[in-house]
């Protein structure tokens, strides 16, 4: 963002040395891209009004024009056409000095005398523009010295902005920061414009917050004050006209995007809708665009005239005919106006500020400086004002403690050094320990205790901290990063490589998934420039990176491979992607040689081992398996993984048609995991108490459906009895004769034991009985032996 120095100064009183200045914004995360000296390149010229202008006698392409000074009458010869007789021009006259140290005389051109001349812009160095002389505003005094007018010399910041600072994209978010940092004074002066009745009907729908529209009357068209253009050159922006250009220096003085309307071509009434189906607009670029249903647009009673938050239509556009204007200043939502401006492949410095996240609240405030403009600088006369805001939007409550700044930084705060940092940048301070901080709507950035601890830590100065490390729970790595390692160290030591792979995937991927076309996973993130067509669409899943890796370790005669990785997939979410921290592994080959033998294939009993060995390494002990049949994954030989009765993911052996679309023959183990879960703090150690005391061991054999779920039957046996059953293990299914077609044996081994005492046969037979019992009646489950 562009701004200058001169124009920081009418808000706050600043060191003279801009390198001071520029050294105060980047300890505060501003940093100046470049920084350029506005020199004020000449002298002695004045303003003059042209009276008469007549051909010259012996030239075609040159004019003779008779100017008045105020104070002389003067005749000189100029080439430019751009203007007619009663024009303000700036007039250099002899001894007058223009850009690039060209001193001004008398001459004659073709036989007529020229006292000096009428200059341009490009000739006084405040522009390159030299197609034809600079044409002042009418109201400009004559005879006055130009050099008063241009507001140089002045020095140009190009400051990095944050994107989670949009308050910080305008002269007056600067100037508050560096008023804080200097301890100065902010000047921030109301701006008082009546609030006349008579303004346009207006209605607020979806997405948009609020919307504050002033009718200002009688303008007329024109060039803004020289001072204004100078201000908006330097910032980047080519003046247009005094109405186009209030626009534009209000929304880079004060960051909040206004849009101006003809006010006879807009109506009386406004109404911000979404657009209707196949609804078309010409916007101000000249390009017709069909509309989504999910843009926001502001209409009259029947047509849109701009798209919300982006960009104005051209049937509303203000013209040189026009005189009476509304100036419209909203609040939009910014995935709305995000979403849109990418449609529509639209970029607008609205836009740009709109999806970053503008202050509802400062609508207003912007409206009335447009029309405070238009007032000055455009003869203009406000008028009637609508603020629709069916909704305020009131500043949140966040409690700050001390001693989280201390944990943090590793220094020690007091609530009267707080206070002097916080309350200069506009957050309300209330209370002792904890501190209730009252945010302004501005700071969108600001929404935990931690965003203020920054503040503290960039205001003191991020150089004034010692060297000593902050001070932490248990002085070590939080929970979370201590948990996550040692995931991925139990992953190594379950004889698992680590490895990354690329965050994008290609529909080729999702299609050897064999996932459907309703799967959540098709609808990833596509992106727009990607660097393989193949590899166009962020990832939604770990597997197709896996797989490639292992195709690849085979395709060198490599004969086992176990790969495992961790990051983050990107699947669809209201307004930003879900992007859950995922866990993915796949294993494939031989295992390795052990005390019975050569190694195995790996299948679907590796897969479940690794979740075991996680359950176990992780401290998870609600972690269950129930069978499915996900897509990609083969059936009959898959289970989701449940943490507390949640699913977080699946496990088992890959399809073979899966496996043979990503190049790999034989089974696959595979499984992926949200892993959120199992990242959650356990207790440190689960204490059973032990018994001295034989336990009973006996086989129970069930008679049962084909369809009953192993794992559901074993809970159903233990929920008899739990307080005397220790362990129960399922250790053999049948099927088979003399069993009938369509049931099973399952044969479970139970352990009972009690912690006081031996148990008794009067105390085994009746438990043994309920487990038979409620297995029968829960599962249609026969008992067979036991």
């Amino acid at each position: 963002m562009k701004l200058t120095l001169n124009w920081l100064r009418e808000f706050v009183d600043l060191p003279e040395e801009p390198s001071e200045i520029a050294a105060a914004l980047a300890s505060l995360g501003f940093k100046a891209e470049s920084i350029e000296n506005l020199p004020l390149e000449f002298s002695g010229v004045m303003v003059a009004k042209a009276t008469e202008v007549r051909p010259h006698p012996d030239a075609d392409r040159i004019r003779i024009v008779d100017i008045e000074t105020g104070s002389a009458d003067v005749t000189v010869v100029c080439g430019a056409w751009n203007f007619e007789a009663g024009a303000v021009v700036a007039y250099a006259p002899p001894g007058s000095v223009l850009a690039g140290g060209l001193a001004v005389g008398e001459k004659a051109i073709r036989g007529i005398n020229s006292p000096g001349m009428i200059a341009s812009e490009r000739e006084l160095g405040l522009s390159d523009e030299h197609a034809g002389i600079l044409v002042l505003d009418d109201a400009t005094p004559l005879g006055s010295d130009l050099a008063d007018l241009v507001g140089l010399p002045d020095v140009a910041f190009d400051l990095e902005v944050n994107a989670n600072r949009p308050d910080c994209m305008s002269v007056v978010g600067i100037a508050r920061e560096l008023a804080a940092f200097f301890g100065r004074e902010l000047r921030y002066e109301e701006i008082e414009l009546p609030a006349e009745a008579g303004g346009p009907s207006v209605t607020v729908g979806d997405g948009c917050g609020r919307f504050v529209a002033r009718r200002v009357h009688g303008i007329t068209i024109g060039s803004s004050p020289l001072a204004v253009q100078t201000r908006l050159r330097a910032a980047g922006v080519r003046p247009i006209s005094n109405v186009v250009d209030a626009t534009n220096y209000a929304m880079l003085e004060l960051g909040h995007p206004t849009h101006v309307f003809d006010a006879d071509a807009l109506g009386d009434t406004i109404v911000v809708r979404l657009a209707n189906p196949g609804e078309t607009l010409r916007t101000l670029d000249g390009v017709d665009r069909t509309l989504d249903a999910a843009d926001i647009v502001v209409a009259d009673a029947t047509t849109a005239r701009a798209i919300g938050g982006v960009m104005g239509g051209e049937d509303s556009e203000v013209g040189p005919a026009t005189t009476d204007v509304i100036v419209e200043a909203a609040y939009f939502h910014p995935g709305s106006v995000m979403r849109t401006a990418t449609r529509h492949g639209l970029r607008s410095e609205a836009s740009a500020r709109f999806q970053r996240g503008m202050d509802p609240n400062a609508a207003r405030r912007a409206a009335d400086r447009v029309a405070q403009l238009l007032v000055a600088n455009a003869g203009g006369t406000a008028g009637g004002l609508t603020d629709a805001y069916p909704t305020p939007v009131a500043p949140q409550q966040i409690d700050l403690t001390l001693s989280e700044i201390e944990r943090v930084t590793g220094k020690g705060f007091s609530a009267d050094e707080v206070r002097a940092i916080l309350e200069p940048l506009g957050f309300e301070l209330g209370g002792s320990e904890p501190l209730r901080v009252t945010v302004p709507t501005r700071r969108v950035d600001v929404s935990r205790e931690i965003d203020f601890v920054e503040e503290v830590a960039r205001f003191h100065g991020y150089d004034n901290f010692g060297s000593r490390a902050a001070v932490g729970p248990g002085y070590g790595l939080p929970v979370a990063e201590r948990r996550y390692r040692r995931l991925r160290e139990s992953m190594v030591s379950a004889g698992y490589f680590e490895t990354t792979s690329f965050s994008f995937i290609g529909q080729v991927d999702l299609d050897g998934l064999g996932l459907p076309p309703d799967d959540a996973r098709r609808s990833g993130i596509r992106v727009t420039n990607p660097l393989r067509a193949e590899e166009s669409v962020m990832r939604t899943t770990l597997l197709p990176g896996l797989l490639k890796a292992a195709a690849g370790n085979l395709s060198r005669r490599i004969d086992s491979v176990a790969l495992f990785e961790t990051g983050k997939v990107f699947l669809p979410g209201d307004e930003i992607p879900d992007q859950p921290e995922s866990l993915g592994f796949v294993a494939v080959g031989l295992t390795d040689e052990g005390w019975f033998g050569e190694g195995r294939h790996r299948d679907v009993m590796d897969a479940m081992g690794v979740v075991q060995r996680l359950a176990t390494d992780m401290g998870v002990p609600d972690l269950e398996l129930q069978a499915a049949s996900p897509p990609a994954m083969h059936p009959g030989r898959t289970a989701e993984v449940l943490v507390a009765g949640e699913v977080i993911g699946v496990i088992g052996e890959l399809h073979p048609r899966v496996a043979a679309a990503f190049d790999i023959e034989g089974r696959v183990a595979a499984g992926e995991l949200r892993i959120d879960a199992l990242l959650r703090e356990q207790p440190a150690f689960i204490v059973t108490e032990a018994s001295p005391y034989p336990p009973v061991i006996f086989d129970l054999a069930f008679d049962l459906p084909d369809a009953a779920v192993a794992a559901s039957v074993l809970a159903t046996a233990l929920s008899a009895a739990p307080e005397l059953i220790e362990r129960i293990d399922l250790f053999d299914v049948f099927r088979g004769a003399p069993l009938e077609d369509g049931r099973k044996s399952l044969a479970m081994r139970v352990i009972m034991r009690a912690v006081d005492r031996t148990l008794t046969d009067d105390e085994v037979t009746p438990a043994r009985e309920a487990m038979s019992d409620k297995v029968a009646a829960v599962h249609d489950g026969r008992l067979r032996s036991g």
